[in-house]
């Protein structure tokens, strides 16, 4: 039910922000930016859940908190390259989007390594 509110909510302002902008009028853009912050606000009280879930994935790694902390390493640079190159892509910087999206990629790929290294290290020990 939520995901429909926030759904209409985009819908509504992009419509709104489409309908101003052919009048040429300034308000578009100030219209595309309040609907981001009211999307991002609504998308804030939803952290306690997410929280929780951390919690408990957590209890799960007890030995291997080291993995649980890469994991969360990842997740976080996903977030945040895919968040960034998105912007960048709006705002018409689609090159730099681009470079933004291959450095998240080598980003995670260096952050993952231990696990990688450790995966090679069972397969090598069971052959």
């Amino acid at each position: 039910m939520n995901m429909i509110k926030i759904v209409c909510l985009g819908l509504s302002g992009v419509m709104l922000g489409l309908l101003l902008r052919q009048v040429k009028s300034p308000f578009a853009e100030v219209i595309s930016l309040a609907t981001c912050l009211l999307i991002i606000f609504y998308s804030l009280t939803k952290l306690s859940a997410v929280f929780g879930m951390i919690n408990t994935l957590g209890s799960y790694f007890s030995g291997q908190k080291e993995y649980f902390r890469i994991l969360l390493k990842i997740i976080g640079i996903t977030y945040l390259a895919d968040f960034s190159s998105n912007i960048c892509r709006d705002a018409g910087y689609s090159a730099i989007a681009g470079q933004i999206e291959i450095f998240g990629k080598i980003s995670i790929l260096a952050v993952s390594s231990p696990i990688i290294l450790a995966l090679l290290e069972a397969v090598y020990d069971f052959l």
